[in-house]
């Protein structure tokens, strides 16, 4: 049997259950997924006065071929980009800054220090996300910032955040597409603390003078990122899912959830239905916690596809920000883009292929044989061929075939990087 002829065939199985493979492929194509590009070099960005990588973050190997320069990184991204399917968006780190040799602190960084960012992201058609980098600094050393004692060096961060925020604005001006800013601190301690109340008093107080700051809603949309441990915070993170949900709640700005930022037994799937009742938007930073928040890259596992499942059996995929964040440096970084970012497109077309109204009525009629039985039946109905179609139609490698471009990459590229 042909290809076309397995795809016709496929076709027509999907199609008993009322779902049209043809408007499936139209709303997969315009579900826009948020690359972060830090998998590149490894998070270590480009400030002249760079330090070591801390607060909580750590990414181990010494694959070759890590991006140097802006310019490297951005054709590596552009590499992986044309191996996956669809119009998608990149997710900066301050960091990521080109201040053209100048030491620029933090808190002074402008828009004119992304504007070679925004040029790119004109040219190849992509939204741009934002973090504000609060880690990997010299006043983050000892794991506080905004819910820091000392005023001062609390102000640097709230500064820092503020400027921030005006780029993300700025990113969505220019490219005429909303940009999500997103803030996550590692504040916490690695004992337990004798006082829990106030730095989260602090941290609160810092968010209200960032937040204060009036930015156009229709370029920027704010979130904040909880966490539930980290390496030098294992006894307490100040921002937590709890603090963090109520005050996103309470200030009308967006909670973001990162799949490995909860115990290992939590599963983000099951919160997304719960705060869809209660936020316009949410945003998901999508991982693979192995033994907690080790930011694995994104396989196709029963979750991945459990989150997919949940944005749209709930018509949530105009209100659910996917974005991804995982550093791999043992593998071929672009290769790790390319099979997480695949992943996250295979597992929402997954979900798009199942015959979501028809399992609802069997559990508001009782009929919980028949809802286990086809859920069941569904994981081997023959996906893999509509997935190897959506790829041809996209034009990008079907099957495993984009290894052998990022080999050739990594050949005439990569491995000429000392």
């Amino acid at each position: 049997m042909s290809d076309n002829q397995a795809f016709e065939s496929a076709k027509k199985e999907y199609e008993q259950w009322g779902i049209n493979i043809d408007e499936v492929f139209k709303t997969l194509k315009n579900i826009p997924v948020s690359i972060h590009c830090w998998q590149g070099d490894d998070v270590g960005g480009f400030e002249v006065n760079r330090g070591e990588l801390s607060g909580g973050i750590d990414v181990t190997g010494n694959y070759p071929g890590k991006a140097r320069t802006p310019e490297e990184l951005r054709a590596d991204i552009e590499k992986a980009l044309s191996l996956i399917p669809g119009k998608h968006r990149i997710n900066l780190h301050a960091i990521y800054a080109e201040t053209d040799g100048q030491v620029v602190e933090r808190d002074r960084l402008e828009p004119k220090h992304f504007e070679k960012w925004v040029a790119w992201a004109k040219e190849q058609g992509l939204g741009l996300d934002f973090n504000p980098t609060l880690f990997s600094h010299e006043k983050a050393a000892d794991g506080l910032t905004l819910a820091h004692p000392d005023p001062k060096i609390r102000q640097y961060w709230i500064d820092h955040c503020k400027a921030s925020r005006k780029i993300g604005e700025y990113f969505g001006r220019e490219l005429g597409t909303s940009c999500l800013t997103n803030i996550w601190i590692p504040d916490g301690y690695k004992d337990t603390p004798s006082d829990r109340l106030t730095p989260r008093r602090r941290l609160m107080e810092s968010l209200d003078e960032i937040f204060a700051e009036e930015i156009d809603k229709n370029y920027l949309v704010d979130a904040v990122e909880s966490k539930l441990f980290g390496i030098g915070s294992e006894a307490f993170v100040v921002g937590s899912h709890e603090f963090y949900l109520s005050y996103a709640l309470k200030n009308d700005v967006n909670c973001l959830l990162d799949t490995g930022h909860y115990h290992p037994t939590e599963m983000v799937s099951n919160k997304i239905s719960a705060m869809l009742l209660f936020f316009d938007q949410l945003a998901l930073h999508v991982s693979r916690p192995v033994r907690w928040d080790s930011d694995h890259v994104v396989t196709f596992d029963d979750e991945l596809k459990e989150i997919a499942m949940e944005i749209v059996r709930n018509d949530a995929l105009d209100k659910v920000m996917i974005g991804l964040d995982f550093f791999d440096a043992s593998i071929n970084r672009v290769a790790a883009w390319t099979i997480g970012t695949r992943n996250m497109i295979k597992a929402l077309l997954f979900a798009l292929l199942l015959p979501h109204r028809q399992l609802k009525e069997l559990q508001d009629n009782g009929d919980f044989t028949r809802r286990l039985a086809l859920l069941e039946e569904f994981k081997t109905y023959p996906f893999g061929v509509i997935w190897n179609q959506y790829c041809q139609e996209m034009n990008v490698p079907t099957k495993e075939n984009w290894l052998q471009d990022v080999e050739e990459y990594e050949e005439q590229v990569l491995s000429k990087r000392s």
